[in-house]
C-alpha cells in the first residue's frame, strides 16, 4: 500500500560479519535470494530485508554502513516527480527484474530514504508491531515541522500526535489510519555537526538481553535500556561495521487490561443465551398471529371464488 514501509537494506562492507552480530541480537535468520547474489533477512521464516555491500570505492566517497528503508509507492515516475518538486533531490533510480523499480530519494533537510514499486504486489507495514520485525521509524532531522510536511504530501502520512520533551525539544508521531510508523526529531545542537538520518527499530522480546548481546558480538550500546513515554523500552547501538541500529520492546498488556478484556467477552457469552431467549419468546406470539391470520385469508379467497 501507498505509504507504506515494505523492505529494509543493510548497506555493509561485511556482509559475514553482519550476519553473525544480528542474529544473536534480534533472533533474525538469513536466507539467499534464488534469482542473485543476496542475502535476505528473515523473522519467523518470511524475508523482511537484505544486505547490500559497500564497495571500497564508495567508502572512499564517504559512504558510511547503514540502513536504508524503502517505503511503497504507486508509481515511481510521480514519486519522483513529487519529491523534486517537493524541494528533494533523486539520488539513484533503477529497474530489478522480477522484483520493481526503486529510487534513492533525499529529503530537503537530507535525511535519504528509498521508494520502491514492486512488480507483484507486497503487504507493506500496517503500522502493528510483530516479533524481529522493525516496528519503529525515527527521523532526526534540522527542522521537524517541514520534513513531516514533505512526507505528508509525499506519503500522505498523518499527524498522529506531538509531545513536548524538555531541553530534547519536540518529538511529533507519525502513521496512517491511527495506527503510528514513528517519530520525527529536531537533532540537538551539540549533534549540529551529525546530518539527518533515519533510525529503525527491530522489536525484540527483550530490549535488555538484546542491548547484552550486542555488547558481547563486539556492537556498540550508545543508549542504554530506558522506558519511553508510553511504557515502551528501547535501546540504540552500532554495529560491528558502524551502521546505526535500535531495538524496541512494546509493553505488554497490563493485567488490567487483559482482566477488562476477559470481563467483556464473559458479558457477551452470558448475554448471549438471554438473548436467544427473549428471540423465542418474541417469536412465539408473532407465530400465533400468523397461524390465526391464515384461515381468514383462506377464507376471504374462498368467498371471492
Amino acid at each position: 500500500m501507498h505509504g507504506q514501509f515494505s523492505w529494509y537494506d543493510l548497506m555493509t562492507p561485511d556482509s559475514a560479519a553482519a550476519k553473525k552480530f544480528y542474529p544473536s541480537v534480534t533472533g533474525w535468520s538469513t536466507e539467499e535470494w534464488d534469482k542473485g547474489d543476496y542475502s535476505m533477512w528473515t523473522a519467523g521464516g518470511v524475508p523482511f530485508g537484505g544486505m547490500n555491500p559497500i564497495s571500497p570505492e564508495q567508502t572512499a566517497q564517504g559512504i558510511p554502513p547503514h540502513w536504508l528503508a524503502y517505503v511503497t509507492v504507486d508509481d515511481i515516475g510521480r514519486a519522483a516527480e513529487k519529491v523534486k518538486a517537493l524541494g528533494g533531490r533523486v539520488m539513484h533510480e533503477e529497474d530489478i527484474p522480477d522484483v520493481g523499480r526503486f529510487a534513492i530519494i533525499q529529503d530537503p533537510q537530507g535525511a535519504m530514504l528509498a521508494i520502491i514499486k514492486s512488480s507483484t504486489p507486497s503487504p507493506g507495514w500496517d503500522g502493528t508491531p510483530s516479533l524481529g520485525r522493525f516496528s519503529w521509524h525515527e527521523l532526526m532531522t534540522t527542522d521537524y515541522r517541514a520534513a513531516f510536511d514533505f512526507y505528508h504530501q509525499l506519503f500522505g502520512w498523518e499527524k498522529t500526535g506531538e509531545m513536548d520533551m524538555g531541553p530534547a525539544g519536540m518529538y511529533l508521531t507519525y502513521g496512517m489510519k491511527g495506527k503510528m510508523f514513528g517519530g520525527i526529531y529536531n537533532r540537538e545542537k551539540e549533534r549540529a555537526n551529525v546530518p539527518p538520518a533515519w533510525l529503525f527499530y527491530a522489536n525484540v522480546k527483550d530490549v535488555d538481553k538484546a542491548a547484552a548481546a550486542a555488547k558481547k558480538a563486539g556492537g556498540q550500546i550508545i543508549v542504554e535500556p530506558m522506558e519511553v513515554p508510553g511504557g515502551d523500552r528501547i535501546a540504540i547501538g552500532i554495529d560491528v561495521q558502524g551502521a546505526h541500529f535500535a531495538v524496541h520492546q512494546t509493553k505488554p498488556k497490563s493485567a488490567a487490561a487483559a482482566s477488562k478484556a476477559q470481563a467483556k467477552k464473559r458479558a457477551k457469552a452470558k448475554a448471549k443465551p438471554k438473548a436467544k431467549a427473549a428471540a423465542k419468546k418474541q417469536s412465539k406470539p408473532k407465530a400465533k398471529r400468523r397461524a390465526k391470520a391464515r384461515p381468514k385469508k383462506v377464507a376471504r379467497r374462498t368467498k371471492r371464488r
